[in-house]
């Protein structure tokens, strides 16, 4: 082999490998993402859940809280803050969702009381059904 093809053939190679690098990223940007992959509900014994408490779950790959409200019944918050993606907590005393992080604080409807986060906690869909509470 001569040295002219061998540079021309590794030149090619390079070069495949720097537009494969690119355009793979570039490709999986502007495809439409996948569904999410995991479980679509969440079933849970709504016996596990006094009123005035809540429950952690994980529904596919989001991290969701299922309150149970005094004389509202239940709902379903993603823990997710929506000022930075910490995981809010359910303070029980005073009956709120609290951020950690910057202190962002919610209701119990999943909307911003105060702090950083822009936007309200998204809500799942809840339903029961006799003694169970199926999420999602």
């Amino acid at each position: 082999m001569k040295r002219r093809d061998f540079l021309s053939l590794l030149f090619g190679v390079f070069s495949a490998t720097a537009v494969g690098s690119l355009a793979y990223p570039l490709i999986r940007y502007l495809a439409p993402p996948e569904e999410e992959a995991g479980i679509k509900t969440v079933t849970i014994d709504k016996r596990s859940i006094l009123t005035g408490k809540a429950k952690e779950v994980v529904l596919g790959t989001t991290p969701v809280i299922i309150i149970d409200r005094p004389g509202k019944g239940y709902i379903a918050l993603s823990r997710v803050c929506t000022h930075l993606g910490c995981l809010v907590n359910y303070d029980e005393e005073e009956k709120r969702l609290v951020c950690p992080c910057h202190a962002g604080i919610y209701d119990l409807e999943g909307r911003v009381l105060s702090g950083p986060p822009p936007r309200p906690l998204q809500q799942f869909p809840l339903r029961v059904e006799g003694n169970k509470i199926i999420v999602g």
